[in-house]
């Protein structure tokens, strides 16, 4: 019994293994719960000058337009340079975003374009930041320890989206905007910290491509591996027509009847489930059908979504919404590890970036697509669409690319010249 309890927990080996692993797992804790409460604390700022919630969709599409714009380059960049320094600029740069924001709100005449100019340009350098960190990950643990670290570096991400929203909701509340943006700015300093303190990450091999012929080649790549590109169309239908959260500030406080602490939960609750599923995924270092999980996972997200739509009792909403958040991290450790698996190390930056260009931008454009639906109809009308949408994209993805449910564990990595490396 405690040998099958050991093998369904999380696996924390590379926590204990790899000493730069573990301060860059501390450090992005704290640092993203701090960005967790910006993302509370922005659509809240902006239903709260507007009372619209197109404009707060619309802050999806803002952020969207530039993660897109950058992702691209992003991978190209993060292949040719030291990934240690480009995470130092890019957190840098972050905070000083963070900082436009705090100062926006502290003299409480900041315009909503400004807020859209601000976020988009924060986008802008997450594109870079977030592949970057990823693509390190195979760098500081070895190649048997990679699944557990990426379910690892996950569970630090849906953490954050359970205490960062929480607290944010409290913050703002209690202190005010003010105060949620402070908070956020501090953390870098953790996040900062355990970049500087990680080893050099020098590019794999000598690089003499040109931007675009690196682009190129890394899409190339990614188009040749149906394995990988179909879990990137069924993430992404799943993320733009199943993602309810533009809806949140206005379902708080026209049909659930709570404040920003009320608020904070919902944004919180797929977090929640995330974390607890996170915490049982030690039995994906060991199942071999990973494209099955990540169809029923997503199926199960998409049923959820539905059922949230219908709620009308915060407790039953948050319940549902953490079932979605726990199906959807089964799935992103199940494609995550695929996509590490298959992709050689010189391409790994450019196959990160366009995950990270999917996962990231499929949400912000869902904000989009929730927010406009539920102006021209309502908020039950556009989750439950959304929801049904989202079912149905991925029956679609799932007969285009058939090569995700046939996917079986323990393949080698494959060049583009079709050789086992």
């Amino acid at each position: 019994m405690a040998a099958r309890l050991r093998r369904l927990a999380v696996d924390v080996r590379p926590l204990l293994e790899s000493p730069p692993f573990r301060r860059l797992f501390a450090g992005q804790l704290v640092s993203l719960i701090g960005r967790q409460i910006t993302v509370v604390a922005v659509p809240f700022q902006v239903y709260s000058l507007t009372r619209s919630p197109f404009a707060v969709g619309l802050l999806g599409l803002v952020q969207a337009l530039p993660l897109i714009a950058f992702s691209l380059l992003a991978g190209a960049i993060t292949d040719r340079l030291d990934r240690r320094r480009i995470l130092m600029v890019t957190q840098l740069c972050l905070a000083v975003c963070s900082g436009a924001l705090l100062v926006g709100a502290l003299s409480g005449h900041i315009s909503l374009a400004a807020i859209y100019l601000i976020v988009g340009v924060a986008a802008a350098f997450a594109a870079v930041d977030s592949p970057t960190r990823t693509a390190v990950m195979p760098r500081l643990v070895s190649g048997e320890r990679l699944t557990a670290a990426l379910a690892l570096n996950i569970l630090v991400f849906q953490t954050s989206l359970v205490a960062g929203p929480a607290l944010g909701g409290l913050v703002i509340a209690k202190l005010g905007l003010g105060s949620a943006y402070l908070i956020d700015v501090a953390t870098f300093a953790a996040g900062f910290t355990a970049v500087f303190r990680l080893p050099p990450q020098p590019p794999a091999g000598e690089h003499h491509e040109a931007p675009i012929a690196a682009i190129r080649r890394g899409l190339t790549f990614a188009r040749k591996e149906q394995a990988i590109l179909g879990g990137f169309a069924m993430d992404l239908t799943a993320m733009i027509f199943g993602l309810p959260r533009a809806l949140f500030p206005v379902l708080a406080a026209m049909t659930f009847h709570v404040g920003p602490a009320g608020l904070g939960l919902l944004y919180a609750a797929p977090g929640f489930g995330a974390v607890l599923a996170i915490l049982v995924t030690g039995w994906v270092s060991h199942a071999k059908r990973l494209g099955r999980v990540i169809v029923v996972t997503i199926a199960i997200w998409g049923v959820s979504i539905i059922a949230f739509g219908f709620a009308r009792s915060l407790v039953i909403g948050l319940v549902l919404l953490a079932i979605a958040g726990g199906a959807d991290s089964f799935s992103a450790v199940c494609r995550n590890t695929i996509m590490q698996t298959l992709t050689p190390d010189d391409l790994r930056g450019r196959v990160t970036a366009l995950y990270f260009m999917v996962v990231v931008s499929g949400p912000y454009l869902g904000d989009l697509e929730a927010g406009a639906v539920a102006s021209l109809t309502t908020p039950l009308i556009s989750a439950v669409s959304g929801g049904v949408l989202s079912l149905l994209g991925l029956a679609a993805a799932a007969v285009r690319f058939p090569a995700v449910w046939r996917y079986r564990s323990g393949r080698q990595v494959v060049t583009l010249a079709g050789e086992e490396a």
